[in-house]
């Protein structure tokens, strides 16, 4: 089995997304499908930092994979106007990996809406560095009270 398949196939789920959609939307429906898939790889976090050398190269392989994927819908988001131009790809995925709550689609889901909702301020670029802190910030406050 190839282990990377997976996350290929949601890497290219991107590219259907805005074939389909507007950017702001396609953005939306990849950032929401990316939660889904890890949420589904609940153990993916804790095998890509256990020090095994099986996983030693998987978290390269994510950024070179996922960060181009969201650079592109960002930036098509942004010159339609629809986001600030400012949101760095790997901060909008590592957002989205700290809101993951596996057990919890409707909290992971509010929280995917806030992010979003962040991203289409046009204010100044600390909005937008504040809000991601936040939204990551939340997130590993309640992994941290509720994993015990």
């Amino acid at each position: 089995m190839n282990i990377r398949h997976p996350h290929d196939a949601c890497a290219e789920a991107a590219r259907a997304f805005s074939a389909q959609e507007e950017p702001v939307e396609a953005l939306s429906r990849w950032l929401r499908h990316f939660a889904r898939f890890l949420a589904a790889k609940r153990g993916l976090k804790t095998a890509l930092h256990s020090g095994d050398p099986a996983y030693e190269g998987l978290p390269e392989y994510f950024q070179q994979r996922f960060v181009p994927v969201v650079a592109e819908l960002l930036d098509a988001a942004a010159a339609s106007g629809g986001i600030r131009s400012d949101a760095a790809p790997y901060d909008v995925l590592r957002a989205v990996a700290d809101i993951v709550a596996p057990d919890d689609d409707g909290y992971t889901q509010r929280l995917l809406t806030l992010l979003i909702d962040g991203l289409r301020h046009r204010g100044g670029s600390r909005i937008v560095r504040v809000t991601l802190m936040r939204v990551a910030r939340v997130g590993a406050w309640r992994r941290s009270i509720w994993s015990g």
